[in-house]
């Protein structure tokens, strides 16, 4: 276990990532207390009784209070809004890091809102969303095993990383650098696309007229791809207004592919279909083996 311990966490925005960072934490003993504060009240109060927070905090200053470790973990479109009420109240050895999972938008929003303090500002993603939100969903064991992407700045103070990169660790995260821009452009691809398309699916069998009938005989192939569609509409509206470029060009490049399977339907060319549908197989397949 690492040696590292923090006074106190201070949490903006208790849901499943940041209800998870606070149970994980304390979990590992590396946390002497932990404040929340939210727009929900009922959302924070169920925080408290699963213990992912100790107290309930009204204001940022008093959330901030002796804190020395910060996640914001809210939409990413509110990151600066947060980031510049924090600002003033952060203690002198107090490091920050957030859960968005756009970069670029964060980043710059922390830069402008943060000060002399954005040198103690890490960056950081933890892949480990799921559909469901809320502290209800808040698991101690959510980033076991997990990847945090970590994408720190030229300004980024190297002891303020190294006591974020611990935090993240303790929680059972592995740790992987990239650049932001790298960043938003593969999680454009594998994360924010799949997304976009599992709710624009669901969205076009609603507006069916036989919707009922269809959702009715839906199987478990429907219900697997479009799992994700139940995820949080705020924040997915956030993730790709924040990263549309590079959404866009993955939307386009996927337009591109289904009107070459379209082709292959037109033309009833059933081999080349195949041969498509197996190289995906063997793709995902070695993918899974290779998650271990």
């Amino acid at each position: 276990m690492t040696s590292v311990r923090f006074r106190k966490l201070a949490v903006f925005g208790v849901g499943l990532i940041g209800g998870s960072f606070g149970l994980a934490l304390k979990d590992a003993r590396l946390v002497g207390k932990v404040a929340g504060i939210g727009r929900s009240r009922a959302n924070l109060n169920r925080a408290l009784e699963m213990g992912a927070i100790d107290e309930v905090a009204e204001q940022p200053a008093l959330a901030l209070a002796d804190a020395d470790l910060v996640l914001v973990a809210v939409p990413v479109r509110q990151m600066q809004a947060v980031f510049g009420a924090i600002a003033a109240h952060l203690a002198p050895d107090a490091v920050v890091t957030d859960a968005g999972s756009t970069k670029r938008d964060v980043i710059e929003a922390a830069r402008v809102s943060l000060g002399n303090a954005f040198a103690r500002f890490v960056p950081a993603h933890p892949i480990a969303g799921a559909e469901r939100s809320g502290a209800e969903a808040a698991s101690r064991d959510l980033y076991r095993n997990r990847t945090v992407v970590i994408t720190p700045q030229a300004e980024t103070d190297p002891q303020a990383r190294a006591r974020v990169e611990a935090a993240w660790s303790s929680c059972g995260a592995r740790l992987v650098e990239m650049t932001a821009p790298h960043h938003d452009e593969v999680l454009a691809a594998i994360s924010h696309l799949p997304h976009a398309l599992a709710f624009a699916l669901v969205d076009m069998i609603a507006r069916r007229p036989d919707a009922t009938e269809l959702f009715a005989v839906a199987g478990a192939g429907f219900r697997d791809f479009t799992r994700i569609a139940s995820s949080s509409p705020e924040m997915w509206r956030d993730i790709c207004i924040a990263n549309r470029d590079l959404v866009l060009r993955e939307l386009r490049a996927f337009q591109s592919s289904l009107t070459a399977l379209a082709g292959l339907l037109e033309h009833g060319d059933a081999a080349a279909l195949e041969r498509v549908f197996e190289s995906a197989r063997t793709a995902r397949n070695a993918w899974l083996q290779n998650r271990g």
